[in-house]
Order: C-alpha cells, then structure tokens, then sequence
C-alpha cells in the first residue's frame, strides 16, 4: 500500500511516519509546491493522503487518486480538505484533534501574559538600553488579570485547556459554544453563555478556538467587534479567517478595542502592504504594546510536531489494515465504504 504526503513541513525521509507502518505501507513524501509536481503515476497508486495543508486536497487532487481509501489532515483543523467531495467519494476525511492540545493551549496563555505583562515592550526596551531604560516603562496594555473575565468562542479540546490555565491564574473563565454538551459548563467549572454578544460584552479576554466552518468565517467582524469593551484583547490561535483583520485594524487603530495577539492570519505569510503590517513595521504608536503577531506557530513543539506525525500515521493504517476508522469529521457526507 502506499500513503502520499504531498506538502510535508518536514526536511526527513518520513522516518516516524515509516515507522508506525512497519512493512504494511510505504510513504512517500514531498514538498510540492502544487499537485502537478508530483508524478501522475504516484497520484494513481496512492491508498491514501496525508495533508498538511500548504496544498489542499481538492476536487483536483481527490480525482488525480482513484484508489484512495482514507484521507487525513495533519492537525486539528481540516478545511484543507474538501471533506463533502471527499464523502461524495466515499472516503473518509480525519484529523488528529490531539496532538497539540497543550501547545496551543500555552500559546494562548502566553500571548495573553506578554500583552498585560508587558513583556516584548520591557525586552525591547533592555535591548535598545540597558542602562536607561531599567526601570518602569509605559505599558499600556498592563494589567492584573486576576478577576477579570477570560472568555472563550469554542470550548472543545483546545478551549478548555486554555480555560484551565486562565482559571488556575484566578480568572473568571466564560465561554460561547452551541455545540458543547449540556453540562460541559458544570463539569470543568466555567460559565456558559447562550450567545457570541453575551460573552464579548462581558469578557475581557477573548480567546478563539474555534474550527474554521461557513458559520465561524469572519465571525469576528466589524459588527461583533462592536459588543467588545473598549478594553477588551484579542487572541487567536484558532484559523485566521475566523477573524475579519481588516475590521480587528480598524478596531485596534481608532482604540475600540485594547489589544490583539493574533497566530493566525487570513492570509499566510501576510501582505505586507496591508495596513496592520505595515503600521508595525513603521512603529506607528497606535500598534506599540498593543498588538502582537505569531506566525501559525502555536501548535508547534518538538513533541507536539512528533505526536502530530505518529497519530496521524496509526489512523491511516489502522483504517487501511482492520478497517478501524477514527476522528473521521465527514460522517455525514460519506455515502458509502467506511466502517465508523
């Protein structure tokens, strides 16, 4: 059998990936830069598809694999994948929803505490002068977070993960899910509101972790911004058209809101005309202490990076060789084939 990885964010032989298939299946692995650079012969021999995401697996690539079995994205989420055409085919569509819980989790966290604790402004300030500038400085984002309002959008694995740390610094931790089970809120201690205005009104963290589906897209926008405190900061580690970066500009650049730390991007790499990056690269005040950005990092750690490739890896042999199927995300549009 043999699995085909045509975008890996790795530079080895697929060594871990190999060696969770043993003799069972070969990988092959690439770092195409679109489907044609891959050769006709290996689309059509592949059993199944490991996604990272840099090219999706779309109608086109889904009908270069005639033989495909299984396909699966490299990470939690999956709108790399067309996962209705996938269903249409009958192949199941999976993700690997717990590789990086922790790191992302952390991440979150983190970029909360260096926005109210000053952090990269006090670094920057050492770096330019030691001597000078040892001492207190204007931070503007600088805060106790301890009784304020940490609110989430999303509270699955990685959601609730961050709420915890938030709760074990003391935060009131909210959060807005319709689709988490009655009695979440009771079970890990968190206050659940019925809708996204309720808790951007009442949050003064507000932490994304959310999946990118047609509902979530642009979910934060202009309107929403609008239900924000003034003092309100956002962080996002979930998927970057989540939030409308044009309006979260507008926002940070006229004071509606305090502050933002964002991980993720409409746009990856970002234009760096848009105005966001080109106020920072110029220092413009209105960025300064206020503004953070990651590049699509919060998943990753050594570790998080080696559980994504193993997990990944046990779900397609496992599927291909006894037919067990996990974390499959396109149930409902697989007409056939998959036992589940």
């Amino acid at each position: 059998m043999l699995v085909v990885m045509p975008d890996a964010r790795h530079s080895d032989a697929a060594e871990i990936e190999q060696n969770v298939f043993g003799q069972r299946a070969e990988i092959r692995a690439y770092q195409a830069d679109s489907q044609a650079d891959i050769p006709s012969e290996v689309w059509k021999s592949a059993d199944a598809l490991m996604i990272w995401g840099r090219i999706h697996c779309d109608k086109e690539m889904l009908e270069r694999v005639p033989n495909c079995k299984i396909v699966i994205r490299m990470g939690v989420g999956f709108d790399a994948i067309d996962i209705e055409e996938a269903g249409n085919r009958g192949i199941p569509a999976c993700n690997v929803p717990d590789y990086g819980t922790t790191d992302v989790a952390d991440h979150a966290i983190g970029l909360m505490l260096s926005l109210t604790r000053g952090i990269v402004q006090n670094h920057n300030a050492l770096a330019e002068d030691p001597v000078g500038n040892w001492r207190s400085i204007d931070i503007p984002m600088m805060r106790r977070i301890r009784g304020s309002n940490f609110g989430i959008i999303g509270c699955g694995r990685i959601g609730t993960a961050a709420g915890l740390r938030a709760k074990a610094l003391g935060m009131n931790v909210i959060f807005y899910d319709p689709f988490a089970e009655d009695g979440k809120d009771q079970s890990i201690g968190f206050h659940r509101h019925s809708t996204l205005e309720e808790l951007l009104r009442e949050a003064d963290i507000i932490s994304i972790h959310t999946p990118l589906t047609n509902e979530t897209n642009a979910l934060i926008n202009k309107q929403t911004i609008s239900f924000m405190k003034k003092n309100a900061i956002l962080i996002t580690t979930a998927r970057g058209k989540v939030v409308d970066l044009d309006a979260i500009t507008d926002a940070l650049k006229s004071g509606r809101i305090a502050a933002a730390a964002l991980d993720v991007l409409p746009e990856e790499p970002p234009n760096p005309a848009h105005p966001l990056f080109a106020a920072l690269k110029r220092g413009e005040a209105w960025t300064i202490g206020r503004v953070i950005v990651t590049p699509h990092v919060a998943w990753y750690s050594p570790d998080g990076a080696h559980d994504a490739r193993k997990k990944a890896a046990q779900t397609i042999i496992n599927f291909l060789t006894n037919g067990i199927l996990k974390n499959c995300v396109n149930k409902h549009f697989l007409n056939s084939g998959a036992t589940i």
